[in-house]
């Protein structure tokens, strides 16, 4: 069963995520993000060391949000956007679809 809150939609779309890394290290890179629902993703191919619990910045579009790092493994970073942000990953999700996560 699974236990999501929100459907995924396998999309996948670029985004610029920055914070700071396991060693205090300021760091920005470009990756993908996958498996989308309006508030959160599956990051791919980051590089920075990241551990669950982490706060990034996440950008789609002219769109940014602070997100909570979820879980990690390699090659993978789960995050969902902080409570109180903005659904940015909506701009990147089929209409029909975000209407349907909505209810």
């Amino acid at each position: 069963m699974d236990r999501r809150k929100e459907p995924r939609h396998d999309l996948e779309l670029s985004v610029r995520v920055w914070g700071v890394d396991l060693n205090n290290h300021p760091f920005s890179e470009v990756v993908r993000a996958t498996s989308i629902s309006p508030q959160g993703a599956v990051l791919l191919d980051v590089t920075s060391r990241l551990r669950a619990g982490d706060t990034i910045d996440v950008q789609h579009e002219a769109r940014n949000a602070q997100c909570r790092v979820v879980w990690t493994r390699p090659g993978e970073t789960g995050v969902q956007a902080m409570p109180s942000q903005p659904g940015i990953f909506d701009a990147g999700v089929p209409k029909t679809f975000a209407m349907a996560g909505n209810g």
